[in-house]
């Protein structure tokens, strides 16, 4: 019998595997937020902060407690305003020790105007969201099947000099064969490969997935927040991502 050949994966870049796994921290509240890091422990290492903490009192706070614990952290913001706006807000955000914030792709100015004034923090464009399918894209009327427009505004990022570009794993492979290794790629929407459940998410794949189409970290929420056991669930993915890396 034949060896089974190990899997190929497709991004090699120098990041240790535990920073791979980006925990969405999609909760209402400060306090609940603080209690789930706290629980998770040295289970994460890096955090993604979004709107809904943004709309809260304190998010700027909690931002500077999490890179108090030694712990990373994603800003979310998926910025989309006049280029100078744009630029204003990124060289303000840079302030702080952030990894990564978010600028919407499509617009030369706008992107062009976020790498000027990044600094040392890293500008991913958000390509097509992973609750997109081709039907919302009509409804914005953009007539075009979604992996074209993800590598038109990821060839548009690399470019411009976007650190790299949020996609789905459907897409990054895609993304990875046609653009090299020079862009980073950020993939949400990761769901278990088994039972994956109906929700908002309607471009999903599941950890292994991910990677082998060549995304360097995953963004997972819901599948550790909701899980029974949060800490044994983001310990189960950390496993799986050693595998992969080892």
């Amino acid at each position: 019998m034949p060896a089974l050949e190990e899997p190929h994966l497709l991004s090699h870049r120098s990041i240790s595997p535990t920073e791979r796994l980006i925990l969405a921290l999609d909760v209402p509240e400060i306090g609940e937020a603080r209690r789930l890091v706290e629980k998770l422990g040295e289970a994460v290492r890096f955090y993604k902060l979004g709107l809904e903490l943004f709309m809260t009192e304190g998010y700027f706070e909690l931002v500077d407690w999490l890179l108090g614990r030694g712990k990373m952290v994603f800003a979310d913001l998926k910025l989309f305003d006049i280029p100078e706006t744009v630029g204003a807000a990124v060289r303000r955000l840079r302030r702080r020790a952030v990894t990564f914030t978010t600028v919407h792709g499509g617009n030369d100015r706008i992107l062009a105007a976020a790498c000027r004034e990044k600094g040392d923090l890293k500008i991913l464009a958000v390509t097509v969201l992973t609750s997109f399918d081709r039907g919302d894209l009509r409804q914005l009327g953009v007539d075009i099947e979604v992996t074209q427009l993800v590598l038109a505004r990821a060839r548009q990022a690399l470019e411009l000099g976007c650190d790299g570009v949020v996609c789905s794993g459907l897409e990054a492979r895609a993304v990875r064969e046609r653009l090299g290794p020079e862009l980073l790629i950020v993939t949400p929407g990761i769901r278990p490969a088994a039972n994956r459940p109906a929700d908002d998410q309607k471009r999903a794949v599941g950890v292994e997935e991910a990677f082998l189409n060549g995304a360097d970290y995953i963004v997972v929420g819901r599948p550790i927040r909701l899980a029974p056991d949060p800490y044994r669930a983001a310990c189960d993915i950390q496993q799986a991502i050693s595998n992969l890396f080892r």
